[in-house]
């Protein structure tokens, strides 16, 4: 009968059952489409790096070149589904102030072009070539975002508000898990991404009502910061050497923030909720002097 390999050092060696494997930076979290085809984007172009030392000096600058435009076009591509993703992900957005995958199918169609000409052929076929390169790409991958996203009833002064500060949470909680990452502590990741997702339940709490803003702007600024301030001094501490007293501090740091965001969000939505039940009464008593009478039912 199979048994699960466990030592001294492994999680739940204690006694104490292991950790629960972490499901993700927050709640709803869908898988990334940054994948096998983008990979291919990669490896497709890499032949032109053999055929470049297959003729004279031309031919290795034109087939260079064209390797070039096309690892630089995959690499665009790939940033710019990853800034996709993130901008569908959240109900207030900027879009992506550089439109990567517009610029990579436009790479694509000069990469192309490029080897074509190199592979002798005259002005036609690179045009050709670049065109059809340039409008499969856009056919495959889309092109970016080119709006903001905003909430319906909430003015663009509002929307710009939570996009900054929400964009500033996540470069904080970016700088906390490459910092927590280099300390290679598993046990530590998979802690701290289950109190990144009670920060981002705030994030998605502010932009499903930006008037929450107010209330949770401390929260996502200062304390994040200090947090992160925080996950970079311990893993500059630990990159120095072990110190079981610091890692215990760090982890009860995390306890602490993340029961007092919960707890806020929680507040948050309660007051959402309050919000809701006045509109409703509200609309109760309109109603009833048109002389249209409903149960509690019908409103809720």
């Amino acid at each position: 009968m199979a048994q699960r390999y466990g030592g001294k050092h492994s999680p739940g060696a204690d006694g104490a059952p292991p950790p629960a494997p972490p499901k993700g930076g927050y709640r709803g979290a869908r898988r990334t489409r940054v994948g096998g085809r983008v990979n291919m984007l990669f490896i497709a172009p890499l032949p032109l790096a053999m055929r470049a030392f297959g003729g004279g000096p031309t031919e290795l600058a034109l087939n260079l070149s064209a390797l070039g435009l096309l690892l630089l076009a995959a690499w665009l591509t790939r940033e710019g589904l990853r800034a996709q993703e993130a901008y569908e992900a959240r109900r207030i957005a900027r879009r992506p102030a550089i439109p990567r995958k517009i610029f990579g199918a436009g790479l694509t169609g000069a990469g192309l072009a490029v080897a074509a000409y190199a592979a002798g052929g005259g002005m036609a076929e690179p045009a050709i070539y670049a065109m059809a390169g340039a409008g499969l790409h856009l056919l495959a991958f889309g092109p970016d975002p080119l709006r903001d996203k905003t909430v319906e009833g909430v003015d663009t002064f509002q929307t710009e508000r939570v996009a900054r500060v929400v964009d500033r949470a996540e470069d904080y909680l970016r700088a906390m898990t490459a910092a927590i990452a280099a300390t290679r502590d598993r046990d530590l990741e998979s802690r701290l991404e289950r109190f990144q997702v009670s920060v981002r339940d705030m994030l998605r709490t502010v932009e499903d009502d930006p008037r929450d803003l107010t209330g949770a702007r401390k929260y996502l600024g200062v304390y994040l910061m200090g947090a992160r301030d925080a996950s970079v001094k311990y893993a500059d501490l630990a990159a120095r050497a072990p110190n079981a007293q610091a890692r215990q501090n760090y982890l009860a740091l995390l306890g602490d923030l993340e029961r007092n965001f919960t707890a806020k969000t929680r507040a948050l939505m309660a007051d959402s909720s309050t919000d809701l039940d006045i509109e409703i009464e509200v609309l109760r008593d309109r109603l009833e002097r048109e002389g249209v009478h409903l149960e509690a039912k019908d409103l809720a």
